[in-house]
């Protein structure tokens, strides 16, 4: 498993995923108040969100991040140090180093917006500069994420699925997959300390 110091995190990645599902917004805040202010790379987030309603996570996350948080729009500019959330019913991705899209492809896993979709194309856009982070979740969404992340030369840091809320996507993950790093989320939370301006 990769254990690069945590001083270089910012010298090695140009983008971060982040993909949760069940328990997700708990895991999602501890993280997200762990990113310095000044991040000099973009973060993109999935958390599984039901369709028909409006979602308030931008505005949540907000609350305890050093970061800007908003919810995703289609053709957005990609600026790092942001914090973006998929909306609701709308896949989030990556349509090249500095550009959003925003798709109304069908469900994957009964979920849109869904990791895979994210994960696949901040893959193809990043290669090996993107940092990807499957956390808590009752589905295997995620899974082919990771493994085209990992297939491109990134790399995958999955929580410990003992860890999690619900162990499901962790494990369904590391399985399909496999991960550069299983990590409780106190230990994830610390490494992205590391990702300094």
């Amino acid at each position: 498993m990769s254990r690069a110091p945590a001083s270089r995190l910012s010298d090695r990645f140009d983008a971060i995923v982040v993909g949760a599902s069940a328990g997700g917004v708990s895991a999602l805040r501890t993280l997200l108040d762990a990113l310095p202010a000044g991040l000099p790379v973009p973060v993109l987030v999935v958390l599984h969100l039901p369709r028909d309603r409006p979602s308030l996570l931008a505005e949540l996350f907000g609350h305890g991040c050093a970061l800007p948080v908003a919810e995703a729009e289609d053709k957005a500019g990609l600026r790092p140090g942001t914090v973006w959330i998929a909306p609701p019913d709308y896949h989030l991705l990556v349509e090249d180093r500095t550009t959003l899209a925003l798709s109304l492809d069908e469900p994957v896993m009964f979920s849109r917006p869904a990791i895979d979709p994210l994960f696949e194309s901040a893959a193809r856009v990043f290669g090996g500069r993107l940092l990807a982070l499957l956390l808590t979740g009752a589905s295997s969404d995620g899974s082919e994420g990771i493994a085209a992340v990992r297939a491109a030369g990134g790399e995958a840091w999955i929580q410990c699925p003992d860890d999690a809320v619900s162990s499901t996507m962790p494990a369904a993950a590391l399985a399909h997959a496999g991960a550069d790093a299983v990590l409780t989320l106190d230990q994830i939370r610390e490494r992205l300390r590391g990702f300094q301006p």
